[in-house]
């Protein structure tokens, strides 16, 4: 079996549409409300979370077989937070300003329902390579939303993308005001739901019968 077989492709890119763990699997979303009123905390954290599942993915599907099943839970909490400990660290020493933007949410990383659900669903039961590669996909995958989301968040909220002006100084000399609800939380909940609407168009065989 090739690196990039059909099946890893799928396991590598069925994520980042019909099998995204935001959109579908309905999984990320309370940190996808908290961090994602700035674009630059939104990328941060999609990379944060990505690099942590994708190897702790891997940790574990190499320990898969020395496990003992009563503490195969605890053995999964240990790996991941040493990962996100190891992670936070790296933040506070190359990009301080955007850590402490997303404060607690970095080490709340540990408790993000798709770290233990892919660890469970599949790092258990596949090889390493297989693992590394369902990680990176359902990193990523999550990633895309909270990008999407901290676009049009900051775009509409405050004008800016990255923190630079992107909305013209005209637009607001002929009376152009920014959506201050955007930067609230709520509308968080509210842009995801306009994704998984349009996600569900795109894609019928997800619509429930």
């Amino acid at each position: 079996m090739g690196l990039l077989s059909n099946k890893n492709k799928e396991v590598l890119l069925g994520p980042l549409s019909v099998n995204n763990p935001v959109v579908v699997q309905m999984l990320g979303i309370c940190s996808a409300l908290a961090v994602t009123s700035k674009l630059e905390p939104a990328i941060v954290m999609g990379i944060s979370v990505t690099a942590v599942v994708a190897f702790a993915n891997v940790i574990i599907s190499l320990l898969r077989n020395t496990i003992p099943n009563r503490i195969r839970i605890i053995v999964q909490l240990v790996v991941v937070a040493a990962l996100v400990t190891i992670v936070s660290e790296v933040l506070k020493a190359f990009a301080y300003d955007v850590n402490k933007q997303l404060s607690v949410f970095v080490g709340l990383i540990i408790t993000n329902c798709i770290l233990m659900g892919r660890l469970e669903a599949f790092a258990l039961g596949n090889g390493p390579w297989e693992s590394f590669l369902d990680g990176i996909g359902n990193g990523i995958g999550y990633a895309l939303i909270l990008v999407i989301v901290g676009f049009f968040r900051e775009l509409l909220g405050s004008g800016t993308l990255l923190g630079i002006q992107v909305i013209p100084q005209a637009f607001y000399d002929l009376g152009y005001v920014n959506n201050g609800l955007m930067i609230l939380p709520p509308m968080a909940l509210i842009v995801i739901a306009v994704i998984i609407w349009v996600h569900r168009i795109k894609n019928k065989e997800l619509q429930e019968n």
